[in-house]
């Protein structure tokens, strides 16, 4: 497809947050935002926390325990995962040393099979920690070794978002083999090739739309971690704090969104045009709602990813960017269920569907802040289990609903 620390302390993270509880009163789609507050400077963990690309080992407790216990969504969404394909234990991998991507994955040689081997890999990583069946484990590690073996680089046009969506999924796999398994004698091999092949890929950002850099973002922190590179990971975490910003607006930023750090966007016609020729801007508008719903998702969910990961690391990037969050969770999600789209949004038309997508940042805004977010909840909740989109999202039912960790 084409679109393109433990450095704060406690004490002002929990004060942002209470800040922030503070608009709570009103659904996400109402409202008229708050300034971003202002950014920590950026610092890596002194001491990385693993497993911690996107669940931690307090979250898998919580979600064994509520299967076991056979209590919904989680067992629902349990048994959704296990039925797929993803889970199955006969699973072939399917490497390549090059895999080429172009435009809408046309040419497609290796693209679908790298990403759907990649959230296997995932799946089964979390299968073994819910089940304790180490025949899960070792199919996640064979897998994960095949590609290790064999894979050298990624090429055409769409090779950094392909390297950014199978980049967001192998660690999440190989931080809950690493760090909860016994065995996995090639997991430095499998290190060496997200440091040389995936990692140069991601970690210089792009000027696409802005989905294409917030998921090679979430690759890049999710390698960083599972490197534990600490100076990716702040170069990573200040693409997100640059991208943000320019993907979701505010009417707090003015008459025009902000723009990404070297994106050129010079002009109001540059900006505009940006922003898929939408010229009137609201709380919560996407540079990409008006191509399409789906695209839109892409970047929410890599935005509440990498806010996920950064949380469980002890830097929580959450109150930086929770007032635009739950705005943009709340338009979309009251247009995803029926309401009618005014002629000044995107010309009375919103295209396709924003996917499994609400759950990590609905849960992370509502359950654990306190955001009063009506119309995400009421999306969320109607579309349980969340499944995967075959890309880079998958299971975040089981993992994320109503999970304190």
């Amino acid at each position: 497809m084409r679109t393109g620390t433990i450095g704060r302390g406690l004490g002002l993270a929990t004060a942002l947050a209470a800040l922030l509880t503070g608009f709570s009163v009103a659904p996400a789609s109402a409202g008229r935002a708050a300034p971003d507050p202002a950014p920590a400077a950026v610092a890596a963990p002194a001491a990385f926390t693993h497993p911690g690309v996107l669940v931690s080992r307090p979250q898998l407790d919580f979600v064994r325990e509520k299967v076991r216990a056979g209590a919904q969504p989680w067992k629902g969404a349990y048994d959704q995962m296990m039925a797929s394909k993803y889970a199955s234990l006969t699973r072939t991998a399917k490497p390549r040393a090059v895999v080429e991507c172009g435009s809408y994955s046309n040419p497609n040689y290796g693209c679908t099979d790298e990403r759907e081997d990649a959230i296997a890999a995932y799946t089964l990583s979390l299968a073994w920690y819910i089940t304790q069946d180490s025949r899960y484990a070792t199919k996640a590690v064979e897998l994960m070794d095949a590609w290790s073996a064999v894979i050298k680089d990624h090429t055409n046009s769409n090779a950094p978002l392909q390297t950014g969506w199978a980049g967001s999924s192998w660690p999440r796999a190989a931080e809950i083999i690493k760090y909860t398994y016994s065995s996995w004698p090639n997991a430095g091999r499998f290190a060496t090739m997200l440091r040389d092949v995936y990692l140069p890929k991601v970690i210089n950002g792009s000027n696409s739309n802005g989905n294409w850099e917030l998921s090679m973002t979430e690759a890049a922190i999710g390698i960083s971690v599972f490197l534990e590179d600490r100076t990716s990971y702040d170069k990573a975490v200040a693409k997100f704090r640059g991208r943000v910003p320019a993907y979701i607006y505010l009417t707090s930023d003015g008459a025009l969104p902000k723009t990404a750090p070297g994106s050129g966007l010079d002009t109001r016609d540059k900006i505009v045009n940006y922003w898929q020729g939408q010229s009137a801007f609201m709380d919560g508008l996407s540079q990409e709602t008006c191509r399409d719903l789906t695209h839109t998702g892409y970047g929410l969910s890599a935005i509440s990813h990498i806010a996920e990961t950064s949380r469980i690391q002890g830097q929580d990037l959450y109150p930086e960017i929770a007032d635009r969050l739950r705005h943009a969770l709340g338009l979309h999600a009251k247009y995803q269920l029926g309401a009618a789209v005014p002629p000044s949004l995107c010309g009375g038309s919103l295209k396709d569907n924003l996917g499994p997508v609400t759950e990590v940042g609905f849960n992370a805004l509502h359950n654990r802040m306190g955001i009063a977010m009506t119309n995400t909840q009421t999306l969320t909740e109607q579309r349980r289990p969340a499944g995967t989109d075959n890309l880079f999202v998958a299971w975040e039912t089981l993992t994320h609903a109503n999970n304190p960790g």
